[in-house]
């Protein structure tokens, strides 16, 4: 994982736009008046949303302003949550999912590509500026591991022949499928259910597995 550093370059302003503003006063009238800091999270993410998925020290401070937070703790989460970026991403930015399930399927190999195709640095835009990646935690699709989020849209199941075509179709625009890159719609196993299908004996097709299998495990 690389330190979190601003950007060398920095725009010299930062203003909420008409529709930001909006959504800052929804998220703050969610707590009470004395809380209003407790929206810093959702605002930060809105805010960086408008300035090309990064935010700028001038944002960080647009925000501290409008919740009357000091500018230090509004930039203290802005640096420990890996889903706000403190310099340009990409077009396409890649979050690569490096914790241990993913990296046990193979997510090692994932990020070799990112490294050999985008940039062997993490953060750093690709020459062509569609993509930048980083190495995250847990982005919570473990069973359908390997996995990357790329913008705001999971791709699962991967390998380096997937998530290579993957880049290509989005390069050349293509239309791309969200979730698995394997034949299965969500996270069922691939090969259709067997965990419980030698519990169930032939002839016996309106027996309840799960009955099966407290009776083979406790008397009744």
């Amino acid at each position: 994982m690389s330190v979190v550093r601003p950007a060398k370059i920095q725009p010299k302003e930062f203003a909420f736009s008409e529709e930001t503003l909006k959504q800052a006063e929804k998220l703050v009238a969610k707590y009470p008046a004395d809380r209003r800091r407790s929206a810093v999270i959702p605002l930060l993410w809105v805010v960086q949303k408008q300035h090309e998925n990064w935010l700028p020290l001038v944002a960080i401070k647009a925000v501290a302003d409008y919740l009357g937070m000091p500018e230090i703790r509004v930039f203290e989460v802005a640096t420990f949550y890996s889903m706000f970026n403190l310099q340009p991403v990409g077009k396409y930015f890649i979050q690569v999912c490096g914790t241990t399930p993913c990296m046990l399927a193979g997510s090692d190999e994932i990020i070799k590509l990112c490294k050999s195709r985008i940039s062997p640095e993490e953060r750093k835009v690709s020459e062509d500026g569609n993509f930048s990646w980083l190495e995250v935690e847990c982005l919570g699709a473990c069973a359908n591991a390997p996995m990357v989020q790329i913008n705001d849209d999971y791709f699962e199941d991967l390998d380096q022949e997937s998530f290579a075509r993957l880049l290509d179709d989005i390069v050349a625009g293509r239309k791309v499928k969200v979730g698995p890159q394997n034949t299965r719609f969500s996270s069922e196993p691939e090969d259709g259910p067997t965990v419980l299908e030698a519990y169930v004996k032939e002839g016996e097709e309106g027996l309840n597995a799960t009955a099966k299998i407290a009776e083979s495990e406790w008397e009744f």
